[in-house]
Parts: structure tokens; sequence; C-alpha cells
């Protein structure tokens, strides 16, 4: 028999196979798994060319697959003025203003990556960003890119003024007077974003390798990217993926999800189906539509059955933005089904939750099931009524469970919004579980750290992952946790199926080698320290496209 390539030994090694067996030993040959089994059984595998792998107690596991994430606005974001580390606007705007020194060719200030819990009501201030930049205009979408924080500098230049009308789909935030005050929400960033530089085709190459090479470093061997199309200026995925699959360096394999123009109709079918076709080329191949049905809780644009509160327990009449009307969503839904397209929802309200359902419901009744793998991600709402359609509609919950934990934003911008019972309708993937749902995971970075562990941590302890927040918090809705098992499965097999990467995902002979390396074994330690588990190497079809300093 001829030598392995690869051999690890010493276990243990996590299959997330059906039966979740465990082994202690694989080998790889020719980019696929040849063998797994004990020591014993890979032992006379190893040759004088194998490079052979001590465990040491450390769990291997599946590649971790990401079913839903921006790598590309990461990596632009990473590579301009990046703002995910700062914690307040002082921090803020000293990164800005650092930026801006550094850069004094760029004609605007981009970048992005602010958290709406340092601003009082999540909303920052022409008048702060003035301070820093009083006459280059900056756009600085916030960490989970429904809203930007501009200066005066970009609003004269858009021409927003107090008489200036929100779009349909966004709004513009603004004080008493009825001035703008420099937030800018959904469809609202628009009136700025269409006047940005357009990023060139080596700027985006860039940030795909910059976005790979962040997610490699957490085991992520392939992802869905959430959105590949006409979605900004000059800021299309595809062409990127494309040049970076011609040229030999897009490692991960991706799947992209076509971007549904809301502002459009059922007229841009014809073009998303030409786009599949010439979006395609070794490791990435744009299979499915991405339909953002609704905005989020924290701006009161995510879609909800009842109204919003005010924050003193009254309704409102605001119950958010259904960005698609349903109409065109369910003639949409069986048209791009029978088409052979997967749709990816975004969904954060219980009414957009119920509205992706539906449309749903109606391709199955139009064209019978199918393999496509329709997927909801987000689910931050769920009406109760509505957990059991998952299973009974083949629906696959695409979890970021990171998000399911108390955390300044959550107790600040949501809860008292939301009220009761809605409260208790968050993140329940525990129901969904055991209601029989097939799970899938992801993290929507840029909007948060693409770290699958954190994930995991929040997942089975519906808490923060060490480091991920400030305070202290008690788990937050515990009956919805899910079991580290379970939970590990979903970010590999789970997303795996999603992504219809069916020779990855598990570790099983004939599967290619796509495989993470974790510096510890996080079944053997307690639960509370599955978040500080970090990733040691990172291997896709036997080859390491990782290797942290200590591995």
């Amino acid at each position: 028999m001829p030598h392995a390539d690869l051999v690890f030994t010493g276990g243990p090694v996590f299959t997330a196979n059906t039966v979740r067996s465990r082994a202690t030993a694989v080998a790889v040959r020719a980019g696929r798994i040849v063998a797994v089994g004990t020591d014993h059984d890979v032992r006379d595998l190893v040759g004088p060319g194998t490079e052979v792998v001590d465990l040491g107690g450390r769990l291997l596991v599946p590649g971790f697959q990401d079913a839903h994430v921006h790598p590309v606005w990461g990596g632009l974001d990473m590579l301009r003025c990046d703002l995910r580390d700062g914690e307040s606007e002082a921090d803020y705007l000293e990164t800005i203003a650092a930026y801006a020194a550094s850069h004094p060719d760029a004609s605007w200030v981009q970048g992005g990556g602010w958290s709406m819990s340092a601003f009082p009501g999540g909303t920052p201030t022409a008048a702060a960003l003035d301070r820093v930049l009083p006459d280059r205009p900056a756009f600085l979408p916030n960490r989970d890119g429904h809203g930007a924080w501009v200066n005066s500098a970009a609003l004269r230049l858009a021409g927003i003024d107090r008489g200036t009308p929100d779009p349909a789909d966004g709004r513009i935030e603004r004080d008493a007077a009825g001035e703008p005050t420099g937030t800018l929400h959904e469809g609202a960033m628009d009136l700025v974003r269409r006047h940005l530089p357009e990023t060139t085709p080596a700027e985006l190459v860039d940030a795909v390798l910059e976005g790979q090479r962040y997610l490699h470093s957490f085991g992520v061997t392939a992802w869905q990217d959430a959105i590949v199309g006409d979605y900004g200026v000059g800021d299309d995925p595809g062409l990127a993926y494309l040049a970076a699959a011609a040229a030999g360096t897009l490692t991960g394999r991706v799947v992209g999800a076509l971007w549904w123009d809301r502002t459009r109709g059922l007229e841009q079918i014809d073009s998303l189906v030409e786009r599949r076709e010439r979006y395609r080329g070794g490791r990435f191949a744009a299979t499915s539509i991405k339909v953002m049905q609704d905005g989020v809780a924290e701006n009161f644009t995510a879609s909800m059955l009842e109204p919003y509160c005010d924050g003193h327990g009254h309704a409102t009449d605001n119950s958010g933005i259904s960005f698609v009307p349903p109409e065109i969503l369910n003639e949409a839904a069986p048209r791009l089904d029978a088409l052979g397209f997967q749709l990816h929802f975004h969904a954060i309200g219980d009414r957009a939750v119920r509205e992706c359902l539906d449309a749903v419901e109606h391709a199955i009744a139009r064209n019978g099931r199918s393999d496509h793998r329709h997927h909801i991600a987000h689910l931050q709402v769920v009406h109760p009524d509505d957990v059991s359609r998952f299973r009974e509609l083949g629906v696959v919950a695409n979890m970021q469970s990171l998000w399911a934990a108390l955390e300044p934003q959550m107790v600040d911008l949501t809860l008292p919004f939301l009220g009761s019972p809605r409260d208790a309708w968050q993140y329940p993937f525990g129901d969904l579980l055991r209601a029989g749902a097939v799970l899938a995971a992801g993290s929507d970075w840029s909007v948060s750290t693409p770290n699958p562990l954190a994930a995991i941590h929040v997942a089975v302890n519906r808490v923060s992952a060490p480091g991920e927040e400030e305070g202290e918090y008690p788990p937050f809705l515990p009956e919805q946790a899910i079991d580290l098992a379970t939970s590990l499965t979903a970010y590999t097999a789970g997303s795996a199926y999603v992504n219809h990467l069916d020779e990855t995902g598990t570790i099983e002979v004939g599967k290619l080698a796509d495989l993470a390396l974790l510096d510890r074994d996080p079944f053997a330690g307690p639960a509370d320290a599955i978040g500080a588990t970090r990733v040691l190497q990172t291997f896709v079809e036997g080859e390491r496209v990782y290797a942290a300093g200590d591995a």
C-alpha cells in the first residue's frame, strides 16, 4: 500500500459523522483521507516521506465552514481604517485621525467596524467626526453593515440636509429640528455610498486574500460569501474571487450568494442566471441567491409581526421593514428554485422569518421538494409557531450563535424595544434542534469575529466568550443552549451541507482532507473554557494553509 503524505496520531479526532465516533489517527494521501482509526491502523502508512503530526491530546476537527460571512468587506476594512478594536468614541476618533494622517492622498476616509453600543442610542454624530476630519469626507459603516457614520463633508457632498426625505428602505438620523446628525440607516447609506471612489480590482483581490488569510487563522477552510453582486459601488467580490482562483491563490472553498436587488423585481432573474454561469472557476461558484428580507432590531428595521416598544413597554407605530414585498418574494422564490438556485435569506425579525418560510413553502407547492438546501440566517426573533416549519419545509437554520448572549448592545438597544414575550423568542437554537431542524453556522464577519470557537462557546454557554465582551452577564435564555458536539457539527458538517460541499465537513475515508488542529480538546475541559481554544494549524486538501507561531 502506498505511504501517506500526512499522518496525524495521538488523537483525539472529532469526525463529525452521523454517529460522532472518536478516533486517534488520520492518514492523508493526495489530498484525501485514506484512513481513520487508531494509531495502529495508520502505522504501515508512514514512510520516509510522510509528515507525521503528533496531536498529543489536542483535538483534530474537520475544517470549519462559515455559512454566512463577508470576507471581502472584512478584508477591505482591515486594509483601510479598521475600527474593530475600538470600544469608545474616543478610541474611534483616535484611530480615524491616525489613519487620515497616514493617508493624506486618500480623497475619502473609508473603513468601518464601530460598535453601536459605544454611542448613545447607537448613533454617532457628524459633529464628533468633524473634529478629526473637518474637510475630507468619511464613510464608515458599523460592524453589522446596517448603518454608516458620516461627517459633514460627506453630507454636503451628497446633498443631504433637513429637506432630504428618508428613502423607503432606510432612515436618516435627525435631531429635534430635523437636521441630519451623521448616522445613516439601511438604504439611506446609499445616498452617500454612490459618491464613493470605485474600489479597484486590485484592491478587491487584496481584500479576498486578506480575508482568506484571516479566516484560515481560525480554522475556516470553506465559506459562503453572503453578498456577491452589485450591492455597492465597485465592490462586487465575484470578479476578485475569479481572479484569485485563476491565479491559484484561492485556497478556501467559496460559494457565492448573488445579491437580490430589492430595488428591482423579477426582471433581474435573467441577469442572475447569467452571472451564475460567469462566476464559476476553481474553488469558487456563485450558486446561491441572497435575499435580505429585513434590517436589524437595533435600528428598528428588523421586520416584526407586532410593533416595537418605545422602551417603556408601550407600542409604537413602527414594526420594521420588509425589504422585499411578500407578493414579490412569493413569486421570486418558486422561479429561482425552479432554476436550481439555493435561497439564502437574511431574517432578523419574526415577520421576516415567517415571510421567508412562506416563500419556500410557495416554492415547494409549485415545484415539489428539491435538494437546494435553502437556509435562513440570523434568526434573532422566531415566533414559536414557526420553529417546527424549518424541519417541515427542509429549511436549514443558519445560526450566528455569537450573538446569543447578553452584552451592551442587546441590553441597551434591543431588549427594551422588543418587550415580552418577544424578548424570550431570541436565537431559539435549542428549540430548533429539538424540532429536528438541520443546523448550520456562520459568523457574519465583518459584523463580528469569524472565530468559530467563540461562537461555539456562546452556543453551549449562552454567555460571551472570554475576551469578546466587557462586563458580567448571566446566561441568556439558557434553555436554548446546545451541546458542544452539536455546535461543532453545525460549524463543520452542517455548513458543508448548506454549501453542497459533500466531500468535506466530516473526517471519513474518501473525504477531502480539509482539517483544523486545535490547541486542546475542549471536550476534556470545562464548558466555560471553550472560547479560549485556539487553532494551531489549518489544512486544505492536506496542504497547510495556516500555522500559528507556536504550532
